[in-house]
């Protein structure tokens, strides 16, 4: 289960977790991934669910699968997985899929203030998908109801990877087009 907590003075950055009142009300499953492609699968699944409006906050440390799972959500809204890179020095990729996708990596920035002076609430309100890498930057820009997905380095190819989530109209068929990668499942 994935639980939130507060960093205390000390805490190592990758221990440093979002506000508690982001996870309010929302629904929790861990997984399990041996292997890139395990990770695209969880991706692809949970990106058949995402409806237009839906933001997707990605978590994790350098080279946890943030990019990978971003991958793996474009595939499932018909984007091709070459399209999608780490937009950290563009900031921002649009993609035309079946749902239209908006990629942002916050890296770069300095923080809430810079992103919003670039307009980031107008990119997180629009219309189609938005995946925001890095959003640990951004928590108070982010919508109270987003999904979270939080990335943690359990071996060299495995991860595990924690979705908090609202009751969206597709988690219960995004749980069993998962079972196989969740904890117990």
């Amino acid at each position: 289960m994935f639980t939130a907590r507060r960093a205390t003075n000390g805490a190592p950055p990758s221990e440093a977790t979002q506000p508690t009142y982001l996870m309010c009300d929302k629904r929790h499953l861990s997984f399990s991934s041996e292997s890139p492609e395990d990770t695209l699968e969880i991706a692809r699944a949970l990106g058949t669910g995402l409806r237009p409006g839906d933001v997707v906050a990605l978590y994790g440390d350098l080279g946890a699968g943030k990019t990978l799972f971003c991958k793996g959500v474009g595939e499932a809204l018909g984007i091709p997985p070459d399209r999608i890179v780490s937009p950290t020095f563009t900031i921002v990729t649009e993609h035309a899929g079946t749902v239209p996708l908006t990629h942002i990596d916050v890296y770069r920035l300095a923080g809430a203030r810079e992103a919003d002076e670039i307009g980031m609430r107008e990119l997180l309100s629009g219309d189609g998908i938005c995946l925001v890498e890095w959003a640990e930057k951004i928590e108070e820009l982010l919508p109270t109801n987003c999904v979270q997905v939080r990335f943690s380095f359990s071996g060299d190819d495995c991860r595990e990877i924690a979705i908090a989530a609202a009751d969206l109209p597709g988690f219960d068929d995004f749980r069993a087009r998962s079972i196989r990668f969740q904890r117990g499942g």
